[in-house]
């Protein structure tokens, strides 16, 4: 690579265009692509940190059949041959692929091919299953199609915009910028937040609707009525170009008939409800966003279909400025949507029940035994696995062992399959560890292949590195084995020929009753192919895309109507009870991405959380005796996980959050999908993961500590930890259950074996059980460990400052065993600006001392915020605590 490569940023569904160039000393820089319409040169803290991932550390390299190294083709045999006889010996059912919103749509299409149309089940899920299905099914149902009707700018344009069921601000963080631009260009513009939980999304919100979980069909079944007593509504497009409204309707105002009523029910005043109807009501252009807060419920497919009701009873849809809009979380959710990831789908948006799709599928891949029947959805994939019906499974780029719910199931499914084959780059996950045969994948930056984002929009992922080791892309493992398994229409000379087959099955027989399609694009060259610049689907003639859909008025109904969906207002599959007081509600956090692989690797995205924590209202950490940054024990009927304990006035009380991300190589016991409850959306299949009736008790440990070391080590007699890089040093957070009878002799193991030109400095003070102890190696600090009896410990930010310095002072030996800094050396605190690595403590003090009242004027300043911009709410929330100091 000489020059800059255009590709497409490896995390979120906004599908950021990046450039990247080499840094002239083996490395490379990112920046965001100006030119790409996604993000228009806006990178969020994760993208801008993309250069910090791409090392080879932990990386699979090679294949591996039953623990052995072999070659591809011993590898690609062996798969081959399992896979055969137990097809063989019991049905193509009793075999399955398990994929990722992280495959190219080319990796996904040849999958789905295979497994669809040639081996002849539909035992192909997907991931995106846990994130996006119920949206997949609430648009098929109003629309008849997969249909996303609007396009980015929409959200510029829009004068009302409303964001429930997300943290945008976090979670999609270039979009929340666009429109925070946006509403400083156009102060009117007035944006509303419903969501149970106060996020950093609420700090551009003229109104939060802080709801009682799981209400939220009531809410959006309220507005429906209101709309309609009040005649905010469409007629002509009612009367045109819909049907069903007065079935939905009569159901919305049987349990939602006044505002009133809704508040009662949803745990809001009456008076904010009323305020978010009237403004619904009077505003034409309104975009409604929603993502996993919608989506991940047992009745997130209706959750769905109530927020479309609103914007099909009022005809704000495929106009500009308005519309449903759902944002999907991986980079290629949407592809694997178009491609027919998922189990119940066929391929180019084709359903999988029709006989006349089959039809057409089975005769343009000349399939001799195409699926007619839907496949097992992932978290039914499992437990069919663990009965034994599912005999091998095939899982790529995903890490089930930790994101799926009822993790612990997951797992005795996995030790139990008869033959488990992962492709993955990394050589650690959680679930490679139960692999039988180890496939080593390329990743971002070396391969090549196409993406979809949120908006229907295409892009390019381009190779900028050279495939280190054996790694293969994960199209070419596929076509080889259906080769080996004796199929024809798998021998393909690279991506660009799989995404022309692609798009030409998309306008196969498409006269546009089907609303995918790219037959535009079916005649690409491969250079064609490789210049491609991004643009949105439907693509029906060459250079032709389309911004948004049903500005007509026509669906893809039997009738091309929409169709108004009846919503009865169901409460979350288990609602808390004696037992389990609480419900936990998961997520993400704003510097992390799944299950850490990539994001893990980078020091400053670990700089602003670096533990796994639950997230705790003050009522309830005083009723479960749980104090601000100790452990606790967060228990369900199916797991349990240990977190810190975060007390925040953010959450309802009743309510408690943990995030997601923490599997078992960052933590000892973090991974929350353990506890979430398995329970499913009847029509979608996706789990519940935002309402798990919980138990939260203290974790009693015998001592707590923390360590910093220069290299990765393996924590022994802590019973808790966690660990993260930070300061480009390894930072563990430590706990034990029982209080070692040498201290020394516990933290020397905690470090293990000490080299050569090692030394030790130590302090113990025994009338308050504290052990402080340095490694010193050739003068230089290497490694730090603190334990005390509770979890009140030094800080730990000041210490990474020490490990720069090629030789130790005795003053600076002698501070570090006081756990305090040497004279004109500050603690920095927290990391709240991961783009500039600026800590909390020298924000607040710059604030103080300068007098920095806005965000922009500690950007100024300190530069904080001046990036991707994902922290201007916590520099506004310090800005109000230090405003908020008594005066001296």
């Amino acid at each position: 690579m000489s020059e800059a490569v255009s590709t497409t940023c490896p995390y979120c569904g906004v599908g950021c265009g990046v450039l990247v160039s080499p840094d002239g000393s083996g490395g490379i820089t990112v920046k965001g692509d100006k030119s790409h319409p996604a993000n228009l040169g806006r990178l969020c803290s994760k993208g801008t940190a993309l250069a910090e991932t791409v090392d080879l550390d932990g990386r699979l390299l090679q294949p591996e059949v039953d623990g052995v190294q072999t070659d591809w083709d011993s590898a690609l045999d062996a798969v081959t041959s399992r896979f055969e006889r137990i097809i063989a010996e019991h049905g193509p059912d009793a075999v399955a692929f398990y994929v990722s919103g992280q495959l190219l749509t080319e990796d996904y299409y040849v999958a789905n091919k295979l497994m669809k149309g040639f081996i002849g089940s539909a035992n192909i899920d997907t991931n995106s299953r846990l994130c996006m299905s119920s949206a997949v099914a609430a648009h098929k149902r109003a629309f008849g199609s997969d249909t996303v009707p609007i396009c980015y700018e929409d959200l510029e344009q829009a004068d009302l915009i409303v964001i429930t069921g997300s943290n945008l601000a976090w979670c999609h963080p270039v979009l929340y910028q666009r429109i925070l631009v946006a509403k400083k260009n156009r102060p009117a513009m007035q944006v509303v937040v419903i969501d149970p939980r106060q996020t950093a999304t609420c700090d551009i919100a003229d109104l939060h609707l802080q709801l009682r979980s799981g209400t939220d069909s009531i809410l959006f079944n309220g507005l429906l009525s209101w709309l309609a007593a009040q005649g905010a509504t469409y007629q002509r497009f009612v009367e045109q170009h819909t049907q069903g409204l007065e079935e939905a309707l009569q159901i919305a105002q049987w349990y939602a008939p006044s505002p009133r009523v809704v508040a009662e029910h949803c745990g809001l005043d009456e008076a904010l409800v009323q305020q978010f109807y009237d403004r619904f009501a009077a505003t034409q252009k309104v975009v409604t966003l929603f993502s996993q807060g919608i989506n991940q419920s047992t009745s997130g497919t209706d959750k769905g279909n109530a927020v479309i009701n609103c914007h099909l009873i009022t005809g704000r849809i495929g106009q500009p400025g308005m519309g449903p809009f759902s944002v999907t979380g991986q980079p290629n959710a949407m592809g694997g949507r178009e491609v027919g990831g998922l189990a119940n789908q066929l391929a180019a948006h084709m359903d999988l029940d029709n006989p006349a799709h089959q039809e057409l599928v089975g005769r343009f891949w000349q399939a001799p035994n195409l699926a007619t029947s839907a496949g097992l959805k992932a978290v039914d994939l499992f437990q069919a696995v663990e009965r034994g019906e599912v005999k091998a499974v095939w899982v790529m780029a995903t890490n089930p062992a930790v994101s799926l719910p009822d993790a612990s199931q997951v797992r005795r499914a996995l030790e139990r399959c008869e033959c488990l084959v992962v492709s993955d780059c990394m050589a650690t996950t959680d679930t490679i560890g139960y692999a039988d045969i180890k496939l080593p994948a390329q990743t971002w930056g070396e391969k090549e292949g196409t993406v979809t984002n949120s908006e229907r929009c295409i892009s390019r992922q381009r190779a900028f590195m050279a495939p280190p080791g054996e790694s293969r892309p994960d199209w070419w493992m596929v076509c080889e084995v259906a080769k080996r398994l004796g199929f024809e229409g798998f021998d393909y000379a690279g991506p660009a020929e799989i995404f022309a087959e692609h798009a030409r099955l998309s306008g196969f027989e498409n006269q546009g009753e089907r609303d995918f399609d790219l037959s535009g694009l079916s005649d690409l060259s491969v250079a064609e192919y490789d210049r491609m610049a991004p643009l949105q689907w439907p693509v029906r003639r060459p250079g032709q895309s389309r911004q948004r859909l049903f500005a007509d008025g026509h669906f893809y109904t039997d009738n091309q109507r929409a169709r108004f969906i009846p919503v009865t207002p169901l409460p979350p599959g288990q609602l808390p009870d004696a037992d389990y007081p609480l419900a936990l509600n998961t997520g993400r956090v704003r510097d992390h991405w799944h299950t850490m692989t990539r994001t893990g690797k980078s020091p400053r995205l670990s700089g602003h959380i670096a533990e796994p924590y639950l997230a705790v209202h003050p009522v309830d950490a005083q009723h479960c005796g749980l104090d601000d940054g100790q452990l606790a024990t967060v228990s369900s009927r199916w797991g349990e996980a240990i977190l810190r304990v975060n007390v925040c006035d953010t959450q309802l009380p009743g309510q408690v959050f943990a995030p997601m991300h923490w599997s078992d190589h960052f933590a000892s016991a973090a991974r929350v999908g353990s506890v979430v409850n398995p329970l499913l959306d009847p029509y979608s299949g996706q789990p519940e993961f935002k309402h798990t009736p919980v138990r939260v008790t203290p974790y009693r440990a015998a001592w707590y500590g923390f360590l910093l070391a220069r290299k990765e080590l393996r924590p022994r007699q802590a019973t808790y930890w966690s660990k993260a890089k930070r300061y480009g040093l390894w930072h563990y957070e430590l706990a034990g259950e029982a209080a070692p009878d040498n201290w020394a002799a516990c933290a020397r193991e905690q470090l293990g074996e000490d080299g050569d030109n090692a030394e030790w400095r130590e302090l113990y003070d025994s009338t308050q059980s504290t052990y402080r102890g340095a490694r010193v190696v050739d003068g230089r600090l290497d490694a730090v460990i603190i334990i005390g009896a509770d979890y009140h410990l030094p800080p730990r930010d000041w210490l990474a400052a020490l490990f720069k310095k090629d030789r130790l002072e005795d003053a600076e030996r002698g501070r570090l065993l006081r756990g305090t800094p040497p004279k004109g050396q500050e603690d920095a605190g927290q990391i709240v600006c991961s783009c500039f690595s600026v800590g909390v403590n020298t924000i607040t003090k710059a604030i103080r001392e300068q007098q920095l009242m806005t965000p922009e004027a500690i950007g100024e300043a300190l530069n904080a915020g001046t990036n991707c911009g994902s922290c201007v709410p916590e520099l506004r929330r310090l800005i109000a605590e230090v405003k908020a100091e008594p005066s001296a």
